[in-house]
């Protein structure tokens, strides 16, 4: 059983920058599709980024791009968020999550994603 495990939230002033973190457990990291949503209050779980398994294609959701990337550490098991400029709209708790079949492409829909981690709070105060 894959776990994922986020890092590197925290409170932030506006501008300001964050780097989230998410190590998997198991070996089957390097073959997966990865992606980051994130959940404000009140609100539900919305796509922000994805990538393939090798790193060559990525995808954002329109109001993170040019501010946020998306990368990862095959060697690692370790998936990053990189986000800069950030704003309080930025404001969620994110959260990472794998496909966990194979050889799967990257996917904006939560839905195809079967192992989620346990989210890390993202604070960005005006």
């Amino acid at each position: 059983q894959v776990q994922l495990v986020e890092s590197g939230g925290g409170l932030v002033q506006a501008g300001g920058s964050l780097r989230l973190s998410c190590t998997a457990s198991g070996r089957t990291f390097s073959r997966t599709s990865m992606g980051w949503f994130r959940q404000a209050p009140g609100k539900e779980r919305d796509f922000v980024a994805t990538i393939s398994r090798s790193g060559d294609t990525t995808y954002y959701t329109d109001s993170v791009k040019g501010r946020f990337t998306i990368s990862r550490d095959n060697a690692k098991n370790t998936l990053y968020l990189q986000m800069n400029s950030l704003k309080p709209e930025d404001t969620a708790i994110y959260y990472c999550a794998q496909r966990s079949r194979p050889w799967s492409v990257p996917s904006t829909e939560s839905r195809v994603y079967d192992t989620w981690g346990q989210g890390t709070q993202v604070t960005v105060s005006s």
